[in-house]
């Protein structure tokens, strides 16, 4: 048996024994996303070398000036999973120099090249780490930092693109905002920067908008829902939040027609801050049971019944828990199936939560329009990957009854308090009579 194995082999020996251990945590998963790439790349080099020499790995016999492989040296790449160390495969004693095809065909600024550089940017790796990745076989880049600058330009023509397009195309459902705090510029604090997906009344999920928003102040969110309207979005069924007073109070000034969900999440993590620790099982456990109640006649009974059992021991918890029940409770009135989706923002922490892996390679990209870029870049990617929800015929009855019933309630709410009698004019009697 040979003693010297392909680095595709040693890496899937890796491979075998990650999965033998198991996957459960996220370090793990990295990992085995890390070795899953190194394979794939270590595979495509190692089947251009054969190619080359005119043989595989354990084969004799090569054709004169073919060359023979001459070992390995290290390749690195940095991404969002963090570097992954690949092994690039040597070939010496040829008639001409070896030179990677696939680099070759990159060489100069194609317009593959230029679609290749973007991806890379949008997945995590920076300006620096895309002109290393392009070297050619004497060493040089094919493609300069600055070039690479110039070529994700693109990813702002895009964003600005996305930001402005007209949404009326959208019949909306179920719209979720949340905000996530960036470092827009050196030196300065954290600023929002807000993000808007929506599902729609056919179940397809949508990424609607991401804009700065300075802070979740009520100005900036409200700048922020009117940019969404003037686009077309009409007033959706259900709007989920945070506990954002500013946020909350945009809401309900922008979307008149429309109920308020606050993140049970959010609302969750507020009520254990406000806990003993010893007693959080139990307190989370009725909470849960009250948020997630079969109707929202059955949560108020199991409200008041919290309330009563937790009032004089915890008040600080039975306040909380008191605040803002209505909108804690909104996703009771929808259907069954989509109670699970609408009640909180999680979809959205995912979605920072990519965006972040992507924006930790490139710490130093100060600027609203740097941060915008890489962001937009990210998220609108993993958007592309996101699933629908279920919509069938008895589901859009029922949307179609709540949004004719939140119409009525609001004719009533604008309506006039009194309405004007008519009354007949009086003639004015002649002064000789």
């Amino acid at each position: 048996m040979p003693t010297r194995i392909p680095a595709s082999e040693r890496t899937s020996q890796k491979l075998d024994e990650l999965l033998r251990q198991g996957v459960a945590d996220g370090d793990a998963r990295a990992e085995l996303l890390k070795l899953a790439v190194r394979k794939i790349v270590e595979e495509a080099l190692e089947a251009e070398v054969a190619d080359a020499v005119g043989r595989g790995y354990y084969e004799n016999g090569a054709p004169p000036g073919a060359g023979y492989r001459n070992g390995y040296r290290r390749g690195r790449l940095a991404t969002a999973e963090g570097p992954i160390e690949y092994g690039v495969p040597q070939v010496a004693d040829r008639a001409e120099p070896f030179a990677s095809r696939p680099r070759a065909s990159l060489a100069g600024r194609t317009a593959e090249l230029e679609r290749l550089a973007v991806e890379m940017f949008a997945r995590g790796l920076s300006t620096r780490d895309i002109e290393a990745a392009f070297r050619d076989a004497s060493g040089a880049s094919v493609l300069s930092r600055t070039a690479v600058s110039q070529v994700t330009e693109r990813l702002w023509q895009e964003y600005e693109a996305f930001a402005g397009r007209d949404l009326s195309e959208f019949s909306v459902a179920y719209l979720f905002v949340d905000g996530v705090a960036e470092r827009l510029h050196a030196g300065l604090p954290r600023e929002a920067v807000l993000c808007a997906w929506g599902i729609t009344d056919d179940g397809q999920k949508v990424l609607l908008h991401l804009a700065p928003g300075t802070k979740e102040d009520t100005a900036s969110c409200t700048a922020f829902f009117e940019d969404l309207k003037r686009r077309g979005l009409a007033d959706p069924l259900l709007v989920v939040t945070d506990g954002a007073p500013g946020l909350i109070r945009a809401v309900e000034t922008c979307f008149p027609r429309a109920l308020r969900q606050r993140c049970l999440v959010h609302r969750l993590r507020n009520l254990r801050s406000k806990a003993p620790e010893s007693r959080w099982p139990e307190i989370a456990l009725r909470a849960r049971g009250c948020y997630e109640a079969a109707s929202a006649a059955l949560a108020t009974v199991l409200r008041d019944d919290f309330v009563q059992t937790y009032e004089r021991e915890l008040p600080a918890v039975v306040q909380c828990f008191r605040d803002d029940f209505a909108a804690c409770i909104a996703h009771l009135r929808f259907p069954l199936r989509h109670r699970r989706v609408v009640r909180t923002t999680n979809l959205l922490e995912r979605l920072f939560l990519e965006e972040r892996r992507r924006t930790k390679i490139i710490p130093n990209a100060f600027g609203e329009r740097p941060v915008l870029k890489l962001m937009y870049a990210a998220v609108i990617r993993a958007a592309e990957r996101w699933r629908g929800i279920a919509v069938g015929e008895f589901e859009q009855r029922q949307l179609r009854a709540i949004r004719d019933e939140l119409g009525r309630a609001h004719a009533e709410r604008v309506a006039p308090a009194l309405t004007p009698r008519h009354t007949t004019p009086v003639r004015k009697l002649r002064a000789d009579r």
